[in-house]
Order: structure tokens, then sequence, then C-alpha cells
């Protein structure tokens, strides 16, 4: 689990100092180990991140030590399309995450930004863009190059001419811009590098645009996807939706007996969050109780607490990529466990951090949603 940073590893103070002395602000970040760097940045605010990032003096060792879902928030508040100094540094991992948190719409791969992310890739680089296509699925690459052109495999016959407009690399396959020749223009760039450094790859891709179903592909996409986040803590819609399961009457004051609501095992957090705010002066009950649990059992209930946050921005549909998501899932998840916490805890006439112990917080936010169905997520979200 990351730990809190101290004063040092204070962002504004470094900006601060940068601007009056830039050399002084790169030797205060390098006195500073790794574990504190990554901390500088993934706590500091979006917006000057981009300036922080100019000030590491390695960034090849801070970046890959980001968080996956940091790096994609990163990403995209410095702009996909001036972000290549920061993709980089990234892993093959961080990479293929990056992707799966933004590139998606629902259960389907969305191509834009899946575009968007390869152009980027493109900026960063031969070696980056290769250690995404060699992360990515195959069946999203054959997606996007379904979406922008028609692959051709030239026949044997001698009088066989290439449609007009039509670009080949190699004299075998060709492609017809299905919008424009300018969408064509990273599609060749990936395609160039694949022909020069892993043909196998290249032959293969190209034949699996001419005869692989699209529907056969987004299928097989989704699956290894939801594998994917199930590893970063993100459940299935399926599972996700279970916290909004209706409860009846007699259900919604059921308590067990012993402390084990706690018995949580850690899991890789893709996001920064060192501590949440558990404190006796919380605006939410949940979190005030928590402040009374020993240290194990706070640092236990934080893993409890990601996994139901992580189920409310799935089951309501979130977008994972953007960076506003983890703060309202984390709001949601934080009041209408709550208002179950208190249920209980008047019902049982037992203190709130004893209900914590004893009823899991999957269970305390069903209880609150039963309470308040208006909580419960509208029916038509896209992402």
């Amino acid at each position: 689990m990351a730990s809190p940073s101290s004063d040092l590893r204070d962002a504004d103070r470094i900006l601060a100092l940068a601007r009056r002395d830039r050399t002084a602000a790169r030797e205060a970040i390098a006195a500073l180990d790794l574990a504190a760097q990554v901390a500088l940045v993934c706590e500091s605010p979006l917006p000057q991140r981009a300036e922080l990032l100019e000030l590491l003096p390695t960034p090849e060792m801070v970046i890959p030590a980001l968080p996956e879902a940091e790096l994609c928030f990163t990403a995209k508040a410095i702009g996909l399309a001036d972000a290549g100094s920061l993709l980089e540094h990234a892993t093959a991992d961080q990479l293929k995450a990056c992707i799966d948190l933004d590139a998606w719409r629902t259960h389907a791969p969305d191509r834009e930004a899946l575009a968007a992310w390869i152009e980027a890739c493109i900026e960063a680089g031969g070696e980056t863009l290769m250690r995404a296509v060699e992360a990515l699925d195959a069946e999203l690459l054959v997606l996007l190059l379904k979406d922008r052109a028609e692959v051709i495999l030239k026949p044997s016959d001698d009088d066989w001419q290439p449609p007009a407009g039509a670009q080949t690399l190699e004299g075998q396959f060709y492609l017809v811009a299905k919008r424009g020749s300018e969408d064509l223009e990273s599609i060749l760039h990936l395609l160039q590098m694949l022909f020069e450094r892993d043909y196998w790859h290249y032959f293969r891709l190209m034949q699996g645009v001419i005869w692989e179903l699209e529907g056969d592909c987004e299928e097989s996409a989704l699956r290894w996807r939801t594998n994917r986040l199930q590893d970063l803590g993100f459940p299935t819609w399926e599972e996700a939706m279970a916290i909004y399961g209706v409860l009846r009457d007699d259900e919604r004051t059921r308590l067990a007996a012993e402390a084990s609501a706690l018995d949580v095992a850690p899991f890789h957090l893709p996001v920064w969050l060192p501590e949440l705010p558990a404190a006796a002066d919380s605006g939410h009950a949940l979190f005030r109780a928590a402040a009374e649990l020993s240290p194990d059992e706070r640092q236990l209930f934080l893993y409890a607490f990601v996994a139901l946050a992580n189920k409310v921005a799935v089951a309501d549909r979130m977008p994972l990529g953007d960076a506003a998501s983890t703060p309202a899932a984390i709001e949601k998840a934080a009041a209408v466990a709550s208002a179950g916490l208190l249920h209980l805890g008047e019902h049982h006439a037992l203190p709130l951090v004893e209900v914590l112990r004893r009823a899991p917080l999957d269970r305390l936010f069903r209880i609150g949603a039963a309470l308040d169905l208006d909580v419960r997520p509208r029916v038509g979200s896209t992402r």
C-alpha cells in the first residue's frame, strides 16, 4: 500500500521553487526516493502534473511506477496528442490498462478513443508503439483497421487492378480508406512498423481484417478486457449490480454475531489511494466509524472500501478512464453505505464501529440503497 507523502513532497512547494530556480527544484525532487517521487506526482492536481513530470530527474524510473489509472488520468490531462514523452516510458501493462480503462463504451471498444491512444503511442516513438501493439489483443487492432479501411488481398489474376486510391506496403494487401485518406495515416504507420519488425504479426492482422467477423472480435476482446479489469479490482457489471440487490424488510436489519466483515484480502490498486478520510470529524458516518478501528483493521477497511467503490463505478457505468469517476464513486459508496451503517447501528443499539466489524460494506451499501431507491443507477448510461 502506498504511504502518505511528507512535507518535502508537497507539489505546490516544488512548483513554486521551480518558478524561481528550476535547478533547485530538480535537486529537491532528486533528493526524494522513488516512492516519494511517485507520491509527489500522484498527489498533485492533474493540471500540475505535466510541469512536475518535466522536473523529474529520472522519468524513466518514476513513470513505470505510476498506478495504471493514474497514468491514464495524467495522459488525458496533458492531452493525448501531447503525451508522447509520458507514454515513452510507460510499460506494456500500463499502456494496455489505459486502453482497457478509456477506450471502451459499455461492452464495445470505442474506436475513436482507441485510435487516439494508438496515435499517442506513435508520437511517443517506434518502441512505444511496438510495446502497445504487442500488448494489445489482436481483436482490438482488427476492429480498428476494419473501422478505418477495407483490406483486399491481391488475387492471382494477372489482369487484376487495385481499386482507385488503394495503398499497399508490399504489393499483396491493399487498403482502401473508408472515410478519407487522412484516416489511414496512423494505420499505415502502424502497419509499416509491423511489416518491418514482425512480419507474421502483420500478416495475421491483415488476414484478420479480411476474414474475422466483427461481432466475434468484439466478444473476444471484451472477454480479455473483463479478465484484466478483474485483476485491477473491477468486477463484471453483473457482479457489481449485486450491490443494488433488493432486500426484504427483515434482511435490512440482519447482523452477523461475530466480527468478520473486515476479513479482506489485499489486491492491486490501479489508482493512487494511500489512505481514506477515516477521521472522527468526517462528514460520513462510515469514515467516522473507521477512525475507531485499529491500524490493521483500517488497512483492511481501505481495501474493502475500494472494492465497494469499484463496484459502484462499474454498476453505474462511470467512465473508468476519467479522473472524476474515482472521487464520484468514493463519495457515493461512502454516502450510501453510511446510511446502511446508521440504520443497523440504530436498530441494534450498537456503536457504529462494532457494526462496521460485523457487516460487510457491500451489505451496508445494499441496505442504504434499499432505504433510498433514488441512488440506483439510471438506465441508459453508455460507459
